[in-house]
């Protein structure tokens, strides 16, 4: 169902939006990839998508915090597949600092690449969608979508208007064959926190598995990392004919932390 369609990822040149890319690469899609990296390591991860799944892929290096460059890299995709059919809005920019506290620029920032580059890149490519009488679009929110964090205003703000901008979105395009959804993952292994655990590991002579639990202790209760590979595939699914149905919907992959 999926070969030979576009599908274009935000913040794709590594972590969760990179294995979405595979993942999408692996059902036939050729693939968009933005954000930013060192070049070898972009053109690295382009060529591995092309050689090991057997179709294209672009990147644009689009900044995501101006309309105009979100515009240029859907015209870019238009020119190289001929729209896109996938949209998965997963770029994200971080933060960290109390509300009296915060930077400015960093809550503009934050909004810009966040939030509305999302509506730029939905408002974008909804007419080519409804043209082609076929679309799925992805945000990815996260478990700060559903509930509060201190110090991180701006993160859960935006992770939280995502999910409106979804159902607002979803019931517009119901009727075109057109889905939008949100997934809503908790914590996935990022560099990071894989520097974090093994830091734990060593000063406290811990196993992973041990490290692994104290780190998500009072969060999330399974005790372990979301694997990207895990919520990719799930994107994957809200893509297929057997997900037609489920359109607005908010979709937590987080270990039972939001029931918690």
């Amino acid at each position: 169902m999926l070969r030979g369609k576009c599908a274009l990822i935000t913040g794709s040149v590594g972590g969760l939006g990179f294995a979405a890319a595979k993942q999408f690469a692996e059902a036939g899609c050729n693939i968009v990839l933005s954000g930013f990296a060192e070049p070898g390591e972009i053109e690295k991860a382009r060529r591995e998508i092309e050689e090991t799944h057997r179709v294209r892929a672009i990147y644009c290096n689009a900044d995501l915090r101006h309309p105009a460059e979100i515009e240029r890299m859907i015209h870019e995709a238009k020119a190289a597949f001929g729209g896109v059919d996938v949209l998965v809005n997963n770029a994200v920019v971080r933060h960290a600092a109390p509300v009296e506290e915060f930077p400015v620029e960093a809550w503009d920032a934050g909004i810009a690449v966040n939030l509305s580059a999302a509506f730029h890149t939905i408002r974008l490519t909804l007419p080519g969608m409804k043209a082609r009488g076929w679309g799925r679009i992805v945000n990815v929110s996260s478990i700060y979508g559903l509930i509060g964090a201190v110090n991180r205003v701006n993160y859960v703000t935006c992770k939280t208007a995502l999910i409106g901008l979804t159902r607002a979105v979803a019931l517009e395009v119901m009727h075109h064959d057109i889905t939008c959804n949100t997934v809503c993952p908790g914590s996935i292994l990022t560099r990071v926190h894989d520097e974090a655990i093994r830091r734990t590991m060593a000063e406290q002579n811990l196993s992973r598995e041990e490290a692994e639990r104290r780190f998500h202790a009072g969060k999330q209760p399974s005790g372990r990392f979301i694997a990207a590979e895990d919520v990719a595939k799930f994107m994957l699914f809200l893509c297929g004919p057997a997900s037609r149905d489920i359109n607005g919907a908010a979709l937590p992959i987080e270990g039972a932390w939001s029931i918690s």
